[in-house]
């Protein structure tokens, strides 16, 4: 929860109200036109999905991401993530793959196909770039000549935002709003960017409203403990990593010396190991 009250924005529950409000789709427009800083300027978008079901929240697999169609027949899908999971770059390319293939019915034309992209918003560190925002297109390997802008791949890495960014960058004043919308630069930015100032309002009611506060506790619990099984998950593989390796040098008649200088595990377990192979 931020200070003096007001919830996380990047708490994916929060964020989708924000960002996936069909009463305040100015504040998406102004987003996805900082983000993508396209030639024809976004004046609509159709919202899809915005309903929130209490089996959603509750659920830790489940993802509750922004969906939307704009004025210039792109299909947007953004989605927050406050921790690092396994294979998310795949896992996008699997959800892009997706959103652009389910565009056509058995039998239509490949010419209605309209532009995909997917903006995944960090809040952890994850790309070798030093930038904090990074957008991928299809390219020739060797001359950088594009192929096509029919996906597009964007990641934002809220931590890798500088303290002097130029602010009239919309995007910098959004990743601003996101990493800490109560602060200084917030206020500054609610007196000059008119979907700022609404994005805020919206956050502030929500964080007033028990009811609303009450299942951002939930969500919010709910991805910690999913945060905490990846780790679970990620040590134990690490174990059994190191277990197969033992095996396998222990087959291959390694001294048991070298066997816990690898695989780092304890004599006692080594030769617990040896007894049964």
């Amino acid at each position: 929860m931020m200070s003096k009250g007001l919830l996380d924005p990047k708490v994916d529950f929060v964020f989708k109200n924000i960002f996936g409000s069909e009463k305040n789709p100015e504040i998406l427009i102004s987003f996805l036109n900082a983000t993508l800083k396209p030639k024809n300027i976004i004046t609509s978008v159709k919202i899809k999905g915005n309903d929130i079901a209490k089996q959603f929240i509750e659920d830790k697999y489940s993802r509750l991401d922004v969906k939307a169609t704009t004025s210039n027949n792109e299909i947007i899908n953004i989605e927050i993530q406050l921790k690092n999971e396994h294979s998310m770059i795949k896992r996008s390319m699997y959800y892009l793959s997706k959103m652009y293939e389910e565009q056509l019915g058995e039998g239509e034309d490949y010419s209605k196909l309209g532009r995909t992209v997917c903006i995944n918003i960090l809040n952890f560190k994850y790309l070798k770039t030093e930038r904090f925002h990074t957008a991928y297109r299809l390219k020739e390997i060797e001359t950088n000549e594009e192929l096509t802008d029919i996906i597009e791949m964007h990641f934002i890495e809220i931590p890798k935002l500088e303290e002097n960014s130029d602010e009239k960058d919309l995007l910098v004043a959004w990743t601003e709003f996101l990493k800490d919308p109560e602060s200084e630069k917030v206020r500054s930015l609610e007196m000059t960017v008119e979907e700022i100032r609404r994005a805020k309002d919206q956050l502030v009611r929500m964080s007033n409203d028990a009811e609303q506060r009450e299942i951002y506790e939930m969500r919010a619990k709910i991805l910690k403990d999913k945060v905490s099984a990846l780790n679970k998950a990620k040590e134990e593989g690490r174990e059994e990593g190191k277990i197969e390796m033992a095996i396998e040098m222990l087959k291959d008649g390694e001294p048991i010396e070298k066997i816990i200088k690898y695989s780092k595990l304890d004599e006692s377990e080594i030769l617990e190991l040896k007894k049964k192979i």
